[in-house]
Formats: C-alpha cells, structure tokens, sequence
C-alpha cells in the first residue's frame, strides 16, 4: 500500500509540536495573570482587558501556536488510524477549516 506523506517529515513535525507546545507553556500563564490581575466584572471592563496591543497580538500568536499543535496532532491520529484515504483526506480538510476558521474569528474580534 502506498503511502500519502513524504519521507522524513516525522522530524519537522516533531519540532513544529514541541514549538508550539513551548509557545503556549509560555503564553498562556502569562495571559491568565492578566486576566485574573485585572478581573473585569462588567462588559466595558471585558473590553478594556484587551486594549493594549501586547495583549491582542499575544492572544493572536497564542491562537496560532494552537492552531498548529491541534493540527498536527489531529493530522498524526488520522494518519495512524483513518486507512481509507479520502475518508482521511475529508478529515483534515474539516480540521482545517474548524482551525482556520476558529483564527479567523479571532482575528475578526481583536481587530475590529
């Protein structure tokens, strides 16, 4: 049977998942010592929680680095246990678009 990956890709993947995993250990603590420093009660103090840059493009790259660790662990599942090719090919494709659409929305919300 033949396969539908390239040789040598499980490296880059696995650099690509340790990136991404280091990413989030470093950003998410810090973005939940904002928020819990700024404990915002109503809908105004929600907004201004995400005022400065810092945090918008922070939340940004966070989303990303999510992104991408989803995506290749999901990618690794299917490969190992979705044979059925376009079965498999129907999963990433609806992996992609949930993730892609999820970073678009929150690109929509943080700079409106």
């Amino acid at each position: 049977m033949k396969s539908s990956t390239g040789a040598h890709t499980g490296t880059g993947t696995w650099l690509v998942q340790r990136a991404t995993a280091v990413a989030l250990a470093v950003a998410l603590p810090g973005l939940t010592i904002h928020f819990l420093t700024a404990l915002p009660v109503d809908f105004a103090g929600w907004q201004t929680l995400f005022v400065p840059l810092w945090v918008r493009v922070l939340l940004l790259l966070t989303m990303t680095a999510l992104a991408l660790h989803a995506w290749v662990g999901m990618r690794d599942i299917f490969m190992d246990y979705i044979q059925p090719v376009g079965l498999r090919l129907a999963l990433y494709l609806a992996v992609i678009v949930t993730l892609a659409g999820c970073e678009i929305v929150m690109l929509m919300a943080l700079w409106k």
